[in-house]
């Protein structure tokens, strides 16, 4: 399997030292988040000059918040930027996100939307050679005679969609390049409700895989129990949980949320909750459990814990899992 690192260091700088420290270690890709106070984008731009061969992705770029225009002309910056070593990748959001976040309308199902939007791009993307551009769309309408973009470092950039029920899994593999799969997806969920949905495509399945190293078996499983737990209190990604019959421990979660309970959101985390959507232990435990996700993925994102937990700890573990899955 081809692996990569989210960079999930607390600050800036953080984030450009693990990715030099993932591309020495012989790590496929490294990829940048957003959240209400980080833009996945500029960050990637300072992670594109301070590294020669990893490829650079997002995971993910807000879909809604920005225009399709300004996603495209983000990567092909990016792109340039590093010699054609850019991967978009693009979320939805939830409906909350959006709303409350960024002050953006949500009123039309996201899966036709993306769809629209992802053509745009590559629309975008394609047109780089001059002579204008023009796209009408259902939602998105562009309309450019002077469009072009002459240093375009490559003539087609991937792009990626991150999906979690069928109508986006459904997107994903009718336009994009691969399917980056939620934090919280299980190893059973992927296999019945995720690959046969891409079956056929050319949309390759990219999973964060939670990943929590440490000498103490028990400190990397509560750390990988605490990440799982706040996913969890969005219901949105309870149908996850379906194929489990874990729906009451979903329920549970959210209701500890509420109360603003921690303890008993982290305690409704199973262990076989944390063995099918994580992997958490030693060095030598987390190489072998990563085994069980061969044949599922050909590229897993490997994720740090860090609700919770302090900025040191959160560097600290990804180092342990930049040393850990080193080439």
């Amino acid at each position: 399997m081809k692996t990569g690192i989210i960079l999930g260091s607390p600050t800036i700088a953080g984030q450009i030292a693990t990715a030099r420290r993932a591309e020495a270690a012989g790590f496929e890709s490294v990829w940048t988040t957003e959240f209400f106070s980080a833009h996945g984008l500029v960050r990637l731009a300072a992670v594109a000059t301070a590294t020669e061969r990893v490829k650079l992705g997002t995971a993910i770029a807000y879909a809604f918040m920005r225009t399709p225009m300004l996603a495209a002309s983000a990567a092909m910056d990016i792109d340039e930027i590093s010699g054609g070593r850019m991967i978009l990748g693009l979320g939805s959001g939830t409906e909350r996100m959006n709303k409350e976040w960024y002050s953006m309308p949500f009123d039309d199902p996201p899966a036709p939307r993306i769809k629209d939007a992802i053509g745009l791009i590559r629309a975008a993307i394609a047109a780089q050679k001059g002579g204008g551009l023009k796209y009408d769309g259902p939602y998105y309408q562009v309309k450019i005679p002077a469009y072009g973009r002459p240093r375009a470092a490559r003539p087609e950039i991937p792009v990626c969609l991150a999906a979690v029920n069928k109508g986006m899994i459904r997107a994903a593999a009718a336009t994009a390049d691969g399917l980056i799969g939620h934090p919280v997806f299980t190893r059973k969920y992927i296999a019945e409700a995720v690959l046969p949905e891409l079956q056929g495509s050319r949309c390759e399945l990219l999973p964060y895989v939670i990943t929590a190293v440490a000498d103490s078996t028990e400190q990397a499983r509560n750390e990988a129990r605490g990440q799982i737990a706040f996913y969890y209190t969005t219901r949105l990604y309870h149908s996850i949980l379906r194929p489990h019959g874990w729906e009451a421990n979903g329920e549970a979660i959210a209701s500890a949320f509420r109360k603003g309970d921690y303890a008993a959101m982290a305690a409704a985390v199973t262990d076989e909750m944390v063995d099918q959507i994580a992997i958490a232990g030693t060095p030598d435990e987390v190489r072998d459990q990563l085994k069980a996700w061969e044949g599922l993925a050909d590229h897993v994102l490997l994720y740090t814990p860090s609700i919770g937990i302090k900025g040191e700890r959160v560097q600290q573990n990804l180092d342990a899992i930049v040393d850990t899955f080193a080439a």
